[in-house]
């Protein structure tokens, strides 16, 4: 089949399901444009920073928009692209989309309260405590496989292939570029206060090719570790600056590169029209790997992503400036994502040899098709691989930086008393709510788990990446019944999502143990991951059971609707 026609109908489908079945359940639920958000009513320039509608969007789809909707469908392709574009359309509109949604409607009528502190509301302390335990874990597979992208992207020294090495340090400089360039674009734009969008966006633009054209004269070559080193001492910066300061105008430029990017891709599908060369389907088992659960789990983040959750309660929400934004940001972001999902798979299909995706990298096969697309409508081959290596390496950076702080933040509330008043706190809780100590540990076991590599962290991830969307989901759940409104649509995502992560979890659980028992595993790689599969596991079971019980003890309606 023909890429193009494939990407079309994707387009379409997405469209029309942002525009009937994401203002369905903005209808449903209930927007109401003169309430006074979280962001108006807490603003403190630090987390509650009133924005304009297309800056939280694109903090939401540059944090949202990791190497998942890249590496999924690409990983996920060798069960033929049929079974993979049914998953991300579907999943992206009926699961992905209503949980980001879900949870930055809950945050926003909670005062922009974290999905932990909505938990310990609707189901309890305990509850809380042990999500906020989970999602800390979880961040720690996320700064592991993203880090360790991230690093092997930005590699300059060591190549045989001296263009590779040109554009991976090219592609390294703009992204060091892009921190120095934020925080000077954030000081600025709060120095001129508000401007306007429309100047706010050239400007942005402006930037980038400014950078871009730095970069490319100035690479940095550097080894794998260095980066590893660097980009955790960027992740430390991103985690405990204010929001407007770095993450907020680093997100923003991104997304025009993210978009243009998109748009890039796209049209050079229209140029080159390829067709795929995958199979349509391989079957329901392909080498020791079954369609159900793998599927489900290895393409995460481009149909339905736990991680969405936390940015939408943890970031997003607290930048809020009117709920009418709310269905754009939560659902339309990740509308644009499932889409990008779609051309990563479309480009995979592009490249394919004997029916099957070609060796390498998921961020390798991208970045190499997309810039032979952009070949064909006459970019310099030069220009369009180091164009399409910054662009993977910033889809994933954009989600590491995100994924950083909200690490730190779990880590913080798991110490939280009943008080955040520092002078009514032990000595040794003062410790492990200071946010320098909570970003510290965070990325030392980070680190610890990147030394795996992310092929060994991604099954973990993907199956822990579900899980937290079902918690979230059953979380929902209640929030939605306590305050009268609708949560039937939900049911179908939750039950479907419980029994794949259930599966996955158990089955990746029982692998490492027999490596470790077989005597090929080593503590720091298989070692850390078992001990965290069974405790995702445990705590995965309490936290439904604590909650399938506050929402049957729940009585409908009992809370007045925000």
């Amino acid at each position: 089949m023909n890429g193009l026609v494939i990407v079309l109908i994707a387009i379409v489908l997405l469209a029309a399901g942002y525009l009937l079945y994401g203002r369905w359940l903005a209808k449903k639920w209930g927007i109401d444009p003169k309430a006074e958000t979280p962001a108006v009513k807490y603003e403190d320039g630090e987390d509650f920073v009133p924005s304009s509608r297309f800056t939280v969007f694109s903090h939401q789809f540059s944090s949202i928009a990791g190497a998942g909707p890249v590496t999924g469908p690409i990983l996920a392709s060798v069960f033929g692209w049929v079974p993979v574009f049914l998953w991300i359309v579907v999943g992206g509109l009926f699961f992905g989309a209503v949980q980001d949604f879900g949870a930055l409607y809950a945050s926003v009528k909670n005062e922009g309260k974290s999905m932990g502190m909505i938990i310990e509301k609707y189901i309890g302390k305990t509850g809380r405590k042990l999500f906020m335990l989970f999602c800390w874990l979880f961040t720690l597979l996320v700064i592991a496989a993203f880090t360790d992208m991230v690093a092997g992207t930005f590699v300059g020294t060591g190549l045989e292939d001296a263009s590779v090495a040109y554009a991976n340090g090219s592609a390294a400089s703009i992204s060091m570029l892009f921190i120095l360039v934020a925080v000077i674009f954030g000081l600025i734009q709060k120095k001129v206060g508000k401007m306007n969008e429309w100047i706010k966006a050239v400007v942005a633009i402006g930037l980038l090719v400014v950078m871009f054209a730095v970069g490319m004269h100035l690479p940095i070559y550097a080894s794998k570790t260095t980066w590893i080193y660097i980009i955790m001492a960027y992740l430390f910066l991103a985690s405990v600056m204010p929001m407007w300061l770095l993450m907020q105008p680093r997100d923003y430029m991104t997304t025009f590169m993210l978009l243009g990017m998109i748009i890039g891709a796209v049209l050079g599908v229209v140029v080159a029209h390829p067709d795929m060369e995958l199979n349509a389907f391989n079957g329901f088992q392909v080498g020791n790997s079954s369609l159900f659960p793998t599927l489900f789990v290895t393409i995460a983040c481009g149909a339905v992503s736990g991680f969405h959750s936390l940015v939408s309660s943890g970031t997003s929400s607290k930048t809020i400036s009117n709920e009418k934004d709310m269905p754009m940001v939560g659902y339309g972001a990740m509308i644009v994502e499932s889409l990008l999902g779609v051309v990563a798979l479309v480009v995979v299909g592009a490249v394919a040899v004997n029916g099957t995706k070609p060796d390498g990298t998921p961020f390798s096969i991208f970045s190499s098709g997309v810039a032979g697309f952009l070949e064909k409508m006459g970019v310099p081959v030069t220009v369009a691989t180091v164009f399409m290596t910054m662009c993977v390496s910033a889809l994933a950076l954009t989600s590491l930086d995100s994924v950083a702080r909200i690490g730190r933040m779990s880590f913080q509330e798991l110490f939280l008393g009943d008080t955040t008043d520092t002078a009514k706190m032990t000595p040794v809780q003062r410790v492990l709510t200071n946010k320098y100590f909570a970003t510290v540990i965070t990325l030392f076991f980070g680190y610890l788990l990147t030394l795996g590599g992310y092929n060994n962290v991604w099954p973990l991830f993907g199956s822990a990446n579900q899980l937290l969307s079902a918690l979230v989901l059953v979380t929902l759940c209640v929030f939605l019944k306590v305050t009268g409104r609708s949560n039937k649509m939900l049911f179908p995502p939750l039950v479907i999502m419980l029994c794949v992560t259930g599966t996955a979890l158990v089955q990746r659980t029982i692998a490492l143990a027999k490596a470790y028992a077989a005597g090929s595993a080593t503590f720091l790689v298989e070692g850390l991951q078992l001990i965290i599969a069974i405790l995702l596991i445990v705590l995965g079971l309490t936290i439904v059971i604590n909650s399938l019980r506050s929402y049957f003890a729940a009585s409908s309606n009992s809370e007045k609707a925000a």
